[in-house]
């Protein structure tokens, strides 16, 4: 049973929160397989791995902590980009005008951006002196295709070898990991969840790109969902605080959304 849990908003969709309660239903393994965040916008949950000598963020760390086992952050996420905010004119290495990559945490590896200012705070706390270090897009597609793309792969193998996974994307990406077909997807964002089957979003994912092989660019979930019509759409009711930090109200207030999409599955064991 692989589960996908997407955002249909860039931001703030609250996919972490869903995909926690969905967790405590079923028992399962929450991977993220890549996340970011912000130097200047999430500073203190930066500030919270970084002073350890770490780089995750706080979807991944409760991600872990709602899965069964003892998993790290780092387990379930094998790439994480910190952020910061670019303001004035100009685009950065990957050709954002509003904001530059940092740094990646790749598996163990750390890829540094050499066009840029490095916060005194990671500098002095994370390990960047044997870090891989780039100064061009040409060069970091390269780093990407020998690092990135084999940590990913090494997720999706680590996803293949459960019995139940829930897999978080990030943003509204449609699908953060090509080639691990989800059994049932939950599109969420604020106030409601629309529930798909995964061959279906799987093939609208595929037309969205411009072919199984063609797609180039990361389908974007309103790409993908106006293609296809939902199984159902679910109402999420809005929780206070404590209770989006408690997967066991989340799973009890969500309840209808995750039965909606248990329903998708063909089979489902015992729980």
């Amino acid at each position: 049973m692989n589960l996908l849990v997407a955002g249909a908003d860039r931001v703030d969709a609250g996919k972490t929160t869903f995909s926690v309660g969905l967790l405590e239903h079923t028992g399962a393994i929450g991977f993220k397989p890549r996340a970011g965040n912000d130097h200047w916008f999430h500073h203190d949950d930066v500030r919270h791995a970084v002073s350890a000598g770490r780089l995750y963020g706080k979807d991944a760390r409760r991600l872990a902590a709602a899965s069964p086992g003892a998993y790290d952050p780092e387990d379930i996420n094998p790439v994480h980009r910190l952020w910061t905010p670019s303001p004035g004119s100009g685009t950065g290495l990957l050709g954002r005008d509003d904001r530059q990559f940092l740094v990646d945490r790749v598996g163990e590896t750390y890829v540094v951006n050499d066009t840029v200012t490095i916060p005194l705070l990671v500098r002095e706390s994370l390990p960047l002196s044997e870090a891989v270090r780039v100064d061009s897009l040409p060069e970091f597609n390269d780093v990407m295709e020998r690092l990135h793309l084999v940590a990913l792969e090494g997720i999706k193998d680590r996803i293949a070898d459960h019995d139940r996974t829930v897999v978080e994307s990030y943003g509204n990406v449609a699908r953060p990991l090509r080639g691990a077909d989800p059994d049932a997807v939950a599109v969420v964002e604020p106030g409601r969840a629309r529930i798909y089957r995964g061959e279906r979003y799987r093939k609208a994912c595929q037309v969205a790109s411009g072919g199984p092989e063609e797609g180039q660019l990361e389908e974007r979930v309103p790409s993908v969902v106006d293609l296809i019509d939902p199984v159902e759409a679910v109402t999420l009711p809005a929780l206070g605080s404590a209770a989006r930090t408690d997967p066991a109200a989340v799973a009890d207030a969500y309840e209808p959304a995750y039965d909606a999409l248990l329903s998708c599955l063909s089979e489902f064991p015992d729980r």
